[in-house]
């Protein structure tokens, strides 16, 4: 009987702690020169894409959700009210990063193949986490830099795996081997 007080308070103590993170993390996006990795919003289905998906055409991939639809508008208007400066966005080349960019309407989105899906590109995984580091290496600002891309592509760079519709915040650190800081995650 006692375990269930202590769970719960537990978790009342986690979430705060998770608030206040979340707090410091929205601060140095705020303070320019960090990078923001988004992890695209709510899909259906698994990992991947459906066999013989295009990039050219959005109907072959697995594609957002109404939910997925609503969590990069709640996102964008996250990044808004928290008065972050945005000075660049990029994007994966797969439909659902780029709808998420484009649904969060912090400017129009370039897109950067590094950022490409790395677990459908398993073969260049260390290529695109390479290309990845660099851009976050180079990053200075003004404002933040804010990446929508996989999981599977923010795991090699930070070994964090944010949710659909979560980030992770990095900052560059020349002195680092991986090139860049993770100062933590926001969930979605």
């Amino acid at each position: 009987m006692r375990l269930l007080p202590a769970m719960l308070i537990a978790a009342c103590v986690s979430s705060v702690a998770a608030a206040e993170d979340a707090a410091a993390l929205w601060g140095a996006l705020r303070g320019g020169g960090h990078v923001a990795l988004v992890r695209h919003a709510a899909t259906a289905g698994g990992a991947g894409d459906p066999l013989g998906f295009r990039l050219d055409d959005c109907a072959t991939q697995r594609n957002l959700t109404d939910k997925g639809r609503s969590e990069a508008r709640r996102l964008g208007e996250r990044f808004r009210a928290e008065a972050v400066p945005v000075g660049k966005v990029l994007s994966s080349q797969w439909c659902r990063c780029r709808e998420t960019a484009e649904l969060m309407d912090l400017g129009s989105p370039a897109l950067a193949p590094t950022f490409n899906n790395a677990f459908t590109l398993r073969d260049r995984v260390d290529e695109l986490t390479a290309g990845g580091r660099e851009i976050v290496a180079a990053w200075t600002g003004p404002g933040a830099l804010v990446v929508v891309t996989h999981g599977a592509n923010i795991l090699p760079l930070t070994g964090v795996t944010p949710e659909e519709g979560g980030m992770v915040v990095v900052r560059a650190d020349p002195a680092s081997p991986a090139k860049l800081r993770v100062l933590g995650r926001i969930s979605p």
